[in-house]
């Protein structure tokens, strides 16, 4: 199939999540999220069992995500080249081997190997799905189904530590056996994603040359910065500090914690369900404005709540801007890559959400040091706000 074909076949598809195709993608997407959150609250007892400490245990995750950074480019121009189903299948496979092997290694150092090769798997897997969004689907429907997908996600990001929470209760290992989940998603994908790009060889030079011209434009560089930006404020202000503040000023549990985060998740996958109504309302540009305004306010409002229970409604607040603007960041990049240099740029925007994932705490952290608590959060509202200005100027559409 030619890119003319596979452009005239995702001009007819609807977004849905009865569409067999976006069914497909949402089992990718289930895969991308899987490797973390299902394994978080077993690493208490993971700790314990094979006596390493809180901080060696953490390399858990470390190990996994660290080849995300580093080959996730690499991935998105082998899918350019020789077609995504060629990379995605192989990190599926890879992912579910070395993910199901962790559950019979008895020391830290064999564990440890194995996240790094199941990393290498996972780092085909977080672009690769909204590159085939963008390949599958245009225009208005091409939102819809972003929105639908971070909907799955969200829902995902939620179940995933109450999963894998249960099954650590039977054994510290057992939470590694859902990657087992990734070979159903790849024998999903080979009959349902027929229809993805194949791939174009074209000569290398000039394919870095054209990516070059995309990816130095005043937007596109404008949204890779906001998916940094956004990954910077979610996990440096909400995922790392609001614990200590709930802990310290409300006295609250792990559970009401968990609790209050996972009422983020619902809020984001309500409203990401209905982004393609908003975006045809408004336009995805402004959603994505607003979606930032709303981020500062949410912010803003977490030192000032007199009670835990008022929580609530930042968490709500904060679960609508994320999923009005990292979606609409990738449906633009999307729009705005052709087919045969869409993976790399859409693996090129999964590195630099990955920076803001790994830059966020330690950013956080020196105003934390230096101004407090309540200045992570105030500083967090005016980056949003600084944000909404950005995207304002440098894109438009």
């Amino acid at each position: 199939m030619n890119v003319a074909d596979s452009l005239s076949v995702s001009e007819e598809r609807v977004a849905s999540y009865r569409s067999p195709e976006l069914q497909a993608i949402f089992g990718i997407t289930l895969m991308a999220v899987l490797g973390v959150s299902s394994i978080a609250p077993a690493l208490p007892r993971i700790a314990a069992t094979l006596g390493v400490s809180a901080g060696q245990v953490g390399l858990l995750v470390t190990a996994f995500t660290l080849p995300g950074v580093l080959l996730t480019t690499v991935a998105g121009i082998l899918a350019d080249r020789y077609g995504r189903l060629r990379v995605l299948l192989p990190g599926l496979i890879l992912f579910a081997i070395a993910g199901t092997a962790c559950v019979f290694v008895t020391s830290f150092s064999p564990l440890i190997a194995l996240r790094v090769v199941q990393g290498i798997g996972a780092s085909a897997i977080g672009s690769i799905n909204v590159t085939l969004i963008g390949d599958l689907f245009v225009d208005r429907q091409r939102t819809t189904a972003m929105g639908l997908n971070a909907s799955v996600l969200s829902i995902g990001t939620a179940a995933y530590p109450a999963v894998g929470g249960a099954l650590a209760m039977v054994a510290w290992s057992a939470p590694f056996a859902l990657a087992l989940l990734a070979v159903p998603v790849a024998v999903l994908a080979v009959r349902r994603l027929h229809v993805a790009p194949k791939g174009h060889k074209a000569d290398l030079n000039a394919y870095f040359g054209d990516l070059w011209k995309i990816v130095r434009r005043r937007e596109v560089l404008a949204l890779f910065f906001a998916s940094t930006a956004i990954f910077i404020l979610l996990y440096g202000a909400y995922i790392t500090f609001l614990p200590f503040l709930m802990s310290d000023r409300f006295g609250s549990t792990p559970l009401g914690i968990g609790l209050l985060m996972a009422g983020l998740s619902a809020s984001t996958a309500t409203t990401s369900a209905n982004l393609g109504r908003l975006a045809a309302s408004l336009g995805e540009v402004n959603v994505m404005r607003v979606g930032f305004v709303v981020f500062a306010l949410g912010l803003a409002l977490i030192p000032m709540v007199p009670a835990v229970w008022a929580l609530i409604a930042p968490a709500v607040l904060l679960g609508f801007a994320f999923a009005t603007t990292i979606p609409v960041v990738m449906v633009l990049l999307t729009a705005i890559a052709p087919v045969d240099r869409r993976g790399a740029v859409m693996s090129l925007n999964g590195t630099v959400l990955r920076l803001g994932q790994t830059l966020g705490p330690p950013v956080m952290a020196m105003i934390y040091r230096s101004a407090g608590i309540d200045a992570v959060f105030y500083f967090g509202a005016v980056f949003a706000l600084f944000l909404a200005v950005l995207m304002t100027w440098a894109v438009r559409r």
